[in-house]
């Protein structure tokens, strides 16, 4: 990849994947986790903090866990003494009300800002996958465009404004969690019932109640056992709240997200932290 020298901040199970395939494209990428060195990816030259991320790159990339660890990475970068930073691509799914503050604080020192949170798991990420939504200014977009290039082959960009891909991110989570969670509950029903779990996916795939939980995550995760598809129910239950959040601050439609998100809340209390796909067992009782 040519162009601006690249950071990333947030090398976690996403994080690290995203990092590897900028990597891979030959960008000397500078990288910092706060959980240590032993997460960066080959390639790649780890720095021991976020200031020293914002010295060395010109663009950064963010894979973190939540809004407020955003925003305080995000300061860090902006009041870095020396910085050469004057672009964060924040990867991360923080809602509606984070990117935008992140983007007047970024604003305010001169730097800009691309919301650009992913789906697609892990799996994806590593296969090149992963859908990247993203939204930002069309100066920030197209400065932007060969990071997340390097990031994945599949992008679109959805909007002017920072945001406006954190709410199709959590409108794309409020329905996966459905769809996953309904999918369990059918699956659990049809198996009592005396149906082989194969035979049943086989069947809903061809017809009216295919969706992505019977096409791809009961095959491949819970069908073999697996549950292994990289994303934990904690931070499912987190999007979900997020979702609410940002429908109630637009006097949204709420019946089928309080609904879910109290199943996904349940979960995460009991098992907390375990693949989002145990929610399986969890629903059946197991």
């Amino acid at each position: 990849m040519t162009g601006p020298s690249v950071g990333f901040v947030g090398l976690g199970n996403m994080g690290g994947a995203l990092a590897a395939n900028v990597a891979a494209t030959g960008v000397d990428l500078v990288v910092h986790d706060a959980a240590g060195p032993a997460r960066a990816p080959q390639g790649t030259t780890f720095v021991e903090d976020v200031a020293s991320v914002a010295r060395a790159a010109e663009v950064v990339v963010l894979s973190l866990p939540d809004g407020t660890v955003s925003e305080k990475v995000t300061a860090q970068l902006a009041d870095a003494t020396d910085r050469r930073v004057t672009l964060v691509i924040d990867t991360s799914t923080i809602g509606v009300s984070a990117a935008g503050r992140i983007t007047d604080l970024l604003a305010a020192r001169g730097i800009g800002h691309v919301d650009a949170p992913v789906s697609g798991g892990v799996a994806g990420a590593r296969a090149r996958t992963l859908t990247v939504m993203y939204a930002g200014t069309d100066e920030a977009c197209a400065r932007a465009e060969p990071v997340l290039a390097a990031l994945t082959d599949r992008r679109r960009r959805v909007g002017e404004r920072p945001g406006l891909a954190q709410a199709l991110k959590l409108a794309n989570n409020f329905l996966a969690a459905v769809a996953l969670a309904a999918t369990s509950e059918a699956v659990a029903f049809g198996t009592a019932a005396g149906l082989d779990m194969a035979t049943m996916l086989d069947v809903l795939n061809s017809a009216s109640g295919q969706n992505n939980a019977t096409a791809e995550k009961f095959p491949r995760q819970v069908l073999t056992g697996n549950y292994a598809a990289g994303f934990t129910n904690s931070l499912m239950a987190k999007d979900l709240r997020l979702y609410l959040g940002e429908v109630r601050e637009l006097d949204g439609p709420l019946s089928m997200g309080t609904v879910t998100s109290s199943l996904w809340e349940a979960f995460a209390d009991a098992e907390p932290g375990v693949d989002f796909t145990r929610i399986y067992p969890y629903v059946r009782g197991d």
